[in-house]
């Protein structure tokens, strides 16, 4: 593959949007683009490229990522037919960090990997998305963005139970587990248990924990509620 025959778009990939930089076999900078991550902006790149083409030249166009935010458009690319070349993100950051004064912004990381494309295109893979890698990437999102909304949901129950039950964390070993939630929803503060005897709590947490809790932890609960209620009377009158 003569490297003269060719013009070399390197890509910089974002989720919204991507930063395309043109160089030729001599590493001169021919153009630069900016174009959003849509498919129906795609064929835009493509009218740009077209005008830096002469005779005799074809483009080859070099993704860090072409699983995650370059799927779409390794995709769109290699349906025109176009070569569309995969260049691991390693190779691009040596490119970056071999210059004196590094930058640090989208034209110069497309720069670098078209740089990359130039020198070492004969070696380079080719770009093959794979849709259960995506597919893969897809779960790995959703399922960090469930833990991340679980956590911040744990941490207010904590702040609310902090504030009705102050020994809440001697109740139960967890208290997000099953018996834990269901006692928290049906007593969501001492008041709801006014009232109520160590059999009537025992008998509920039986049900709840599926007959793992016994009378000692119903009375447990009471006991430590009756000792909040103290210290907090006697906070109040000292106050």
């Amino acid at each position: 593959m003569k490297r003269d025959k060719h013009i070399y778009i390197g890509l910089d990939l974002h989720k919204f949007q991507h930063t395309a930089v043109i160089l030729d076999c001599w590493f001169e900078k021919l153009g630069e683009m900016t174009f959003q991550n849509k498919p129906s902006i795609f064929p835009r790149l493509l009218e740009y490229v077209n005008r830096y083409l002469t005779e005799g030249l074809t483009p080859v166009f070099g993704l860090e990522d072409v699983g995650g935010y370059g799927r779409d458009l390794a995709l769109y690319l290699l349906e025109k037919g176009y070569i569309v070349k995969f260049v691991n993100s390693s190779l691009s950051n040596s490119e970056r960090n071999s210059y004196a004064m590094t930058q640090k912004h989208d034209s110069w990381d497309a720069q670098c990997v078209a740089r990359v494309l130039i020198r070492d295109l004969p070696y380079l893979p080719d770009a093959t998305p794979s849709d259960i890698h995506w597919i893969i990437a897809q779960l790995v999102g959703r399922r960090n963005a469930l833990v991340k909304a679980q956590t911040a949901l744990k941490n207010q129950l904590h702040m609310q139970l902090n504030y009705h039950y102050p020994s809440y964390k001697d109740f139960f070993s967890e208290v997000d587990g099953k018996t834990a939630l269901a006692f928290w929803e049906s007593y969501p503060s001492p008041s709801h248990l006014e009232g109520a005897t160590v059999e009537d709590l025992r008998k509920f947490l039986l049900e709840a924990s599926n007959n793992a809790c016994s009378t000692r932890k119903a009375e447990q609960i009471l006991s430590l509620i009756k000792e909040n209620i103290r210290q907090q009377e006697t906070l109040s009158f000292k106050a």
